[in-house]
């Protein structure tokens, strides 16, 4: 699942995934995320972390609670640098990537999660 407040960015995120080879659902914010959760189970969430309604920290402390949500890999996407790592870590994220995002190390990433 890719989740981002910009319909721009989860189009152009959605078309990079998909041509690593995943099926790719969208939410445009954390409300979105938990409820598109409740429906489906992906297998990985791409989390911006600055939205509107609900950021991204606090959809994927939400997104822990819920036993669909406890174990799905959550990488965070943000500008806001590398000092939102320990924020990100603490609020449940698997890993962090920055924005710009270098889509070969996230191809790297994605596979690290779902491929093992």
């Amino acid at each position: 699942m890719v989740v981002d407040d910009f319909a721009d960015a989860r189009d152009f995120m959605k078309f990079i995934i998909e041509s690593y080879g995943y099926n790719v659902v969208e939410a445009a914010d954390g409300i979105e995320a938990i409820e598109i959760l409740k429906q489906h189970f992906p297998d990985l969430i791409l989390m911006d972390i600055a939205m509107p309604l609900m950021d991204g920290l606090t959809a994927t402390k939400n997104i822990r609670t819920i036993k669909q949500g406890a174990d799905i890999p959550i990488i965070a996407a943000t500008a806001h640098g590398k000092d939102f790592h320990s924020k990100a870590i603490a609020a449940g994220c698997n890993a962090m990537i920055e924005k710009p995002v270098d889509f070969d190390s996230l191809e790297i990433i994605i596979k690290q999660y779902l491929e093992g």
